[in-house]
C-alpha cells in the first residue's frame, strides 16, 4: 500500500470527526510517512511500519475526549420549534428519569464486574497471609517440639504459596481483560457519537 492509499483508508476511518480534525490528522501521518522516506525507506515499508488505517483510526478516536465528542455532537443543527421545545418540557419527567436508570445500571454493573477483579485479588492476599502464618507457626511449632503438627503447617504453607502464584497469573489476566473491555468499550461509545458522515 502506498501514501495515498493508506491516507485515503485513513480519511474514511476518521470520516465522522470535524474536517479540520481529519486534515490535522492527515498531515502528522503523511509528515511521518515522508519522514520515514527521507530515511531510506520506501514508501511501502513507511506504511507498513506505521500499521493500519483502521487500528490508527481506533487509536486517535480512544485519544479524543468523550466530553468534546458529545459536545460536537449533541450541538444542534438548527434551533427547536415551539412545538418540540414544549414536547421536551412536557416530557422531562419520562425520560430524565430513564436516562438516569440507564447510566445508573451502566455504573452498577461496572461496579460489580471491578467488586469481582477486587475480591479475586482479596483471595490472592489471604493466599499469601496464609502461607506466610503457615511458616511461621510451622517453625514454632516444630522448635516447641511438636514437630508433626510444624511440618504439617509448613506444608500448608507451600501449598497456600503455590496456590497464591496461580491466583496471581488469574488475578492479572483477570484485571487486563477487564481493563481491555472497558477501553474497547470507550472507543465504541465514541464510535457511536461520530458516525460517519454525522458531523
Amino acid at each position: 500500500m502506498n501514501k495515498q492509499e493508506f491516507l485515503d483508508n485513513l480519511k474514511g476511518a476518521l470520516s465522522g470527526l470535524t474536517q479540520s480534525e481529519i486534515d490535522g490528522r492527515l498531515a502528522f501521518y503523511a509528515e511521518m510517512i515522508d519522514d520515514k522516506v527521507e530515511e531510506g525507506m520506501s514508501e511501502e515499508q513507511a506504511v507498513t511500519e506505521l500499521g493500519s488505517a483502521e487500528d490508527i483510526a481506533s487509536q486517535i478516536i480512544s485519544e479524543i475526549p468523550i466530553t468534546r465528542l458529545i459536545k460536537e455532537r449533541v450541538k444542534p443543527k438548527r434551533r427547536l420549534s415551539v412545538w418540540e421545545f414544549v414536547l421536551l418540557f412536557l416530557g422531562f419527567p419520562v425520560w430524565f428519569p430513564l436516562l438516569i436508570a440507564v447510566f445508573a445500571i451502566i455504573f452498577t454493573v461496572y461496579v460489580a464486574v471491578w467488586s469481582v477483579i477486587l475480591s479475586l485479588w482479596a483471595v490472592f492476599v489471604s493466599f499469601i497471609a496464609l502461607a506466610l502464618f503457615g511458616a511461621v507457626c510451622g517453625v514454632l511449632s516444630i522448635i516447641c517440639s511438636n514437630s508433626l503438627k510444624g511440618i504439617s503447617l509448613i506444608g500448608l504453607s507451600i501449598v497456600s504459596l503455590g496456590l497464591s502464584i496461580l491466583m496471581f497469573f488469574a488475578c492479572l489476566a483477570a484485571t487486563k481483560g477487564i481493563l481491555l473491555l472497558t477501553k474497547k468499550t470507550a472507543i465504541y461509545i465514541k464510535s457511536s457519537f461520530i458516525k460517519k458522515g454525522d458531523l
